[in-house]
């Protein structure tokens, strides 16, 4: 296949398979108000079924909300629930782009669990996904020292002090519920676990501090062409800044950044959508090439 053989909207957000709804085009709910406890339970109690079961599911109306520390509260909560292994965390949301899409005020984070971690070339199974893979490119960290709390924010300095290596990555999004972006409406994605599914890296890449980031280039390549590039300065002006963000959202919480977990800084090439037989190739430049072919 050529590449003016692709459909056009592939470059934009790879294939139709998100659900009706458009990015950007999510009916807000009308509720901005917090949930009470007993209602953060309900919620969490209905996307952990859907996690266990692997079963989509639906929020009932007034259990949906757009306020937005209630969102982080039911993701927080939802993953001690489950307390499955984890391995680190991605941000969500970390380009203007994907905001955007979502409708979400900024960053949001996610536990990358430690069961769908996958070094590059990796064939990512069916059981790491209940209804989407949505591929994003990203650059990660993994940590070389702990950031534990302190009383002040964290440097980007200090922050890349604590750093053993970057990778390059692909970090791969799922949710429970319909509609990938109609779930937007009430930050669906964002409390079922940021979208956390599966994590691809490539080789780990010691010299870091030596790349001009922000305009370090990614290519992406679907099933053997070239669909689009993106450049480190998407993850919010640099993958540093994307960190420092990470940890000092932690910081806030009361909760450590650890040494050896990976950290995956937000997408560069934006959502990218993709189905079982599939296959990504993500040229990093220096970095190499991280390859996922999704079973």
């Amino acid at each position: 296949m050529t590449e003016r053989q692709l459909p056009p909207d592939i470059e934009l957000w790879g294939r139709r398979i998100h659900g009706p709804t458009l990015p950007g085009q999510g009916v807000r709910c009308r509720r901005v108000t917090p949930l009470t406890d007993g209602e953060i339970d309900e919620v969490v109690t209905i996307i952990a079924r859907g996690r266990i079961e692997r079963h989509t599911v639906a929020l009932p109306e007034h259990l949906r909300t757009r306020h937005w520390e209630t969102v982080m509260r039911v993701m927080e909560r939802l993953n001690q629930r489950l307390g499955w292994p984890t391995a680190g965390w991605k941000i969500g949301a970390a380009a203007i782009e994907v905001q955007r899409a979502e409708g979400v005020p900024g960053p949001a984070p996610g536990q990358l669990r430690a069961s769908a971690i996958f070094a590059s070339p990796a064939r990512v199974p069916r059981e790491a996904f209940i209804n989407y893979r949505c591929s994003e490119c990203e650059f990660a960290f993994r940590m070389g020292a702990n950031l534990d709390p302190s009383e002040t924010p964290f440097t980007e300095d200090e922050v890349a002090d604590a750093v053993e290596a970057l990778l390059p990555a692909i970090e791969i999004g799922d949710t429970v519920f319909d509609d990938w972006y109609g779930a937007s409406g009430y930050q669906g994605s964002s409390m079922d676990n940021g979208g956390a599914a599966a994590f691809v890296h490539g080789a780990p890449y010691r010299d870091w501090r030596s790349l001009d980031l922000p305009n370090v280039r990614i290519d992406l390549h679907f099933n053997g062409q070239f669909v689009k590039s993106g450049f480190g300065r998407a993850a919010m002006g640099n993958p540093l800044t994307s960190l420092t963000w990470l940890a000092n959202w932690l910081r806030e919480r009361g909760k450590p950044l650890r040494a050896g977990e990976f950290v995956s800084t937000g997408t560069c090439t934006g959502h990218f959508f993709v189905a079982p037989g599939d296959r990504l190739d993500v040229d990093f430049g220096p970095l190499g090439t991280v390859v996922a072919i999704y079973d």
